[in-house]
Order: structure tokens, then C-alpha cells, then sequence
């Protein structure tokens, strides 16, 4: 297994397939989310990725969230495999990989409500009330850790 941190244009062609590939089997065909995916924000990420036999099996895409770059989002967070700590392994490199590569002074994601717990785990805490996001119950978190 390969962790890879890369910009967009870094990007290979079958890096960017795998991705695409895995965010259409977690959240169209796993979870049911039907949203254009392609959203014009992937040119402006950090695309963070597990690489594993030819495939990504956990991703995410983190880029700035304002004009004055001080807040990074965290966004498209999955693993293709679930319950083998995949998913913490992909947090705790791609956070040190975020801090290297976009500098900030905030970091935030939204969580669906049912995974909170496993983000608090890695020093996020909730800072909204409940809300929907595609369908799906969602909380707003900061990263408050070191």
C-alpha cells in the first residue's frame, strides 16, 4: 500500500481514473448520492490517496475554503474497504501532508453525523447543529488537535 499526496496537475491520467473511479463506487453506487461529481473545485485541491494493486482504495481532496487562504476543507473522504483502519491511516498522513503542502489556520470538514466519532478520534470537533448535505445528515467539524 501507497499513500500519495499530489495536486491536480501532478496528477496521472489513471491516478485521476482510479479516484474518479472510487468516489462513483462509494457515493453513487455504495451510498446512493447522486450529484455531479465534477464540480471544478478538484483543479484547486491537494488530492490525498491510499494506492493499493492498481487501485485507490481511500481518498481525499483538501484545498482552501477562502479568499484569504487561512481555512482548508477537507472534502470526498472514503475508503473503498472498511473496518482494516484504512481510513485512519489516510487522516493521519494526509493531515501532515495538508500542513506541508497548504498552509493553514483552520481545518475543517463535514462529517456525516454517523461517522463524528471516528473524526473526534483524530482531534476534530463538532462546531454545527445537524444538517442535510446531499440527502445525507451532516456535522461541521475543526480540526482542535496539535
Amino acid at each position: 500500500m501507497k499513500f500519495e499526496a499530489k495536486l491536480f496537475h501532478e496528477l496521472t491520467v489513471d491516478e485521476l481514473y482510479q479516484i474518479w473511479r472510487a468516489r462513483a463506487q462509494v457515493f453513487t453506487m455504495e451510498q446512493r448520492v447522486y450529484y455531479l461529481d465534477a464540480d471544478n473545485i478538484d483543479q484547486k485541491c491537494l488530492h490525498c490517496f491510499l494506492w493499493k494493486d492498481g487501485a485507490v482504495i481511500a481518498y481525499l481532496r483538501a484545498f482552501y475554503d477562502d479568499k484569504e487562504r487561512t481555512t482548508v476543507k477537507i472534502g470526498r473522504v472514503l475508503t473503498t474497504t472498511h473496518g482494516l483502519g484504512h481510513g485512519r491511516l489516510l487522516m493521519e498522513k494526509s493531515m501532515l501532508a495538508i500542513r506541508e503542502c497548504l498552509p493553514h489556520k483552520c481545518l475543517a470538514l463535514h462529517s456525516q453525523s454517523y461517522v463524528v466519532g471516528f473524526y473526534e478520534k483524530l482531534g476534530f470537533a463538532v462546531t454545527s447543529e445537524e444538517f442535510t448535505e446531499a440527502g445525507i445528515p451532516h456535522r461541521e467539524m475543526e480540526w482542535r488537535g496539535e
